[in-house]
């Protein structure tokens, strides 16, 4: 970034003797901030995506983990009805505890499957708001390169095509805001 500030700097130097040039390096200027802006917001973007994803895991492990229970809970009592015991109403009771333990986790992982589809589509969500925000950079950055070959060549449609670049990137980063 410290060389797109350096490039402004000597174009604005340039600009100094050429009256007719200010607007183009006014609206470089406004270019470089606009491009660190929307990069800022897509770093943010990125990081919140990160964020959930590892909530997404944290979810989806506690899942397993209650699937591990369940399992072994499900083993012990189906053991409790094939093992011989000497006491059988102790065995019907232990079979009947882990079948409702086994049955209480197994409605708890609704809930967590649940929770982790809907964490999943929050982190789809932020990384398709993050797509945007890069992309409305990538169209910024070409048009603040744009915009300064007006500078080396004297020629305005350059800085006709980066403004529209500009406002092309502005619309694809505001549509970040937008998405749903």
């Amino acid at each position: 970034m410290s060389e797109e500030l350096q490039e402004l700097q000597e174009h604005a130097e340039h600009a100094k003797h050429d009256h007719s040039l200010a607007p183009v390096t006014l609206t470089m200027a406004l270019l470089a901030v606009l491009v660190a802006t929307v990069s800022l917001l897509g770093h943010r973007t990125h990081t919140e995506e990160v964020i959930l994803q590892n909530k997404v895991s944290d979810e989806w492990a506690y899942y397993q983990a209650k699937n591990i229970r369940r399992h072994t809970d499900e083993l012990f009592a189906d053991l409790t009805g094939v093992v011989a015991t000497k006491d059988a109403a102790l065995a019907d009771q232990l079979r009947e505890k882990y079948s409702k333990e086994a049955e209480r986790y197994k409605d708890e992982q609704k809930d967590l499957d649940a929770e982790a589809r809907r964490l999943e589509q929050e982190t789809d969500h932020e990384r398709c708001r993050a797509d945007r925000y890069d992309l409305g950079e990538v169209f910024l950055e070409i048009a603040l390169v744009i915009t300064s070959i007006t500078l080396l060549s004297g020629r305005r449609i350059f800085w006709h095509a980066g403004i529209l670049l500009g406002v092309a990137g502005l619309v694809v980063a505001g549509s970040a805001i937008w998405l749903h």
